[in-house]
């Protein structure tokens, strides 16, 4: 018996609608009841949200365009002021219309301009008797704008006293939009995550036609048992799915093993998983070269861990100060003089300096130093002036936070906190590199 269901659409749109969106039937049978029929009056403005690779925008545009429903799809990264995104909007409503003959750029200057256009864009045989849907994907962009946009789109169906639906896909929670003076509140609708048996059920509808649905089945299954922790993005899923399927058939093409030996293929393409575990995220390397490299069995020159590329996500003055903690947590504080300043003096070496240098610092690890240690050889190290502003210290502690120092001691000391740094002398080289 099928999910959807609504007397205003042919069954068949409803069970290909179905099909076509795995795992997402209630938030579809959701959004059908707020339509309603095509010549009824909608919702004036939907605000849906949900994390990343949830599903809002695929829905949307499959749910437009398989009930053949007038819509207007802009993304607010693509058009990113306010003329450009009310012209598009326009752009695309002329196409919907017989009557205009071809699409023409339609200067609007600002929102009454836009009332006024709308109003004659709409007034056309085809879009007159049923409700237009303008979606507005990314809509945290409408926040950069006037701020008179966000308020006008919500209420844009009093305003033009047309049957319109503005419809905002976003990945932030409304409390993040409501304006300080307040405004019309859209109807909230959120996408959960998918599950691990959504990932596993949309993944396995993938599978290639020259092996059965089974043993595609049991190679997804293996893939989320080892990204599912790390990773939750369905497109990254995907990607990841079709990258190591190759490798993953190797045993079977070979006749090594048959459909069957989960063991064996297991054993194939545990240590490729591994690998691919490194580049979760990330494009260091193109698709083509990570097969020529899995095809050679070689290791990828950028890919030796983690420390390799984390300092990427890491701000300038950051970088600074992670390497100015890891050279105050093996240096001991006596040659500060020697290492950081250009007029020293002379420094004599006595026979305890000596005896005890020969221990090696990494052998016995960080030790603990005092804020202002750090910021005296940061000092040093930066070659421009650097100021004590609160963007350094908050820095620091967004550094505490991402566990690349860690605070020593209690935080009740009089002398001020103590770090230690705690990333490896490979991260360090590759941060200073």
């Amino acid at each position: 018996m099928p999910n959807l269901e609504h007397p205003a659409y042919p069954a068949s749109a409803l069970l290909q609608l179905e099909s076509l969106v795995p795992c997402r039937e209630s938030q579809v049978s959701m959004l059908l009841s707020i339509f309603g029929e095509r010549q009824q009056f909608s919702f004036p403005s939907i605000f849906i949200y949900g994390h990343t690779a949830s599903g809002k925008t695929y829905v949307m545009q499959t749910l437009l365009n398989t009930l053949k429903l007038p819509h207007v799809f802009v993304n607010c990264v693509e058009y990113f002021t306010s003329r450009l995104l009310l012209e598009e909007i326009l752009m695309q409503l002329q196409s919907h219309s017989s009557e205009t003959q071809q699409t023409s750029h339609v200067p609007c200057e600002n929102f009454n301009d836009f009332v006024r256009l709308f109003k004659q864009a709409v007034a056309s045989r085809e879009l007159q008797d049923q409700t237009v849907y303008i979606v507005l994907d990314r809509a945290e962009q409408l926040r950069e704008m006037e701020a008179n946009i966000l308020p006008a789109f919500l209420r844009l169906q009093e305003l033009t006293d047309k049957n319109v639906t503005v419809v905002l896909l976003t990945e932030i929670v409304w409390e993040l939009f409501r304006p300080n003076n307040g405004c019309f509140e859209p109807l909230t609708l959120y996408f959960p995550d998918y599950s691990i048996a959504h990932l596993q059920k949309i993944l396995s509808q993938n599978h290639p036609p020259e092996y059965s649905a089974d043993f595609y089945a049991a190679y997804i299954n293996i893939l989320l048992g080892v990204f599912y922790m790390v990773c939750r993005d369905l497109k990254e899923l995907q990607h990841l799915a079709v990258l190591n399927f190759s490798k993953y058939c190797e045993p079977v093409v070979r006749g090594e093993a048959n459909e069957r030996d989960t063991h064996k293929l297991w054993k194939n393409i545990e240590p490729h998983l591994k690998k691919a575990m490194q580049t979760v995220y990330l494009r260091e390397i193109s698709s083509s070269q990570w097969e020529r490299l899995q095809h050679d069995n070689g290791e990828p020159g950028p890919l030796k861990g983690l420390s390799a590329h984390t300092h990427v996500e890491l701000p300038y003055y950051s970088k600074f100060l992670l390497i100015a903690a890891y050279l105050a947590s093996y240096n001991p504080a006596r040659t500060d003089k020697r290492f950081f300043l250009k007029h020293h003096g002379k420094i004599r070496k006595t026979n305890s300096i000596k005896k005890h240098e020969k221990t090696s610092s990494h052998l016995i690890g960080p030790k603990p130093f005092p804020l202002d240690r750090l910021l005296a050889i940061l000092y040093s190290i930066v070659d421009n002036r650097v100021a004590p502003t609160a963007n350094i210290f908050s820095q620091i502690t967004s550094l505490v936070t991402l566990q690349l120092l860690s605070v020593v001691g209690r935080n009740d000391q009089l002398d001020g906190p103590r770090y230690k740094c705690t990333v490896s002398l490979d991260f360090i080289r590759a941060v200073a590199r």
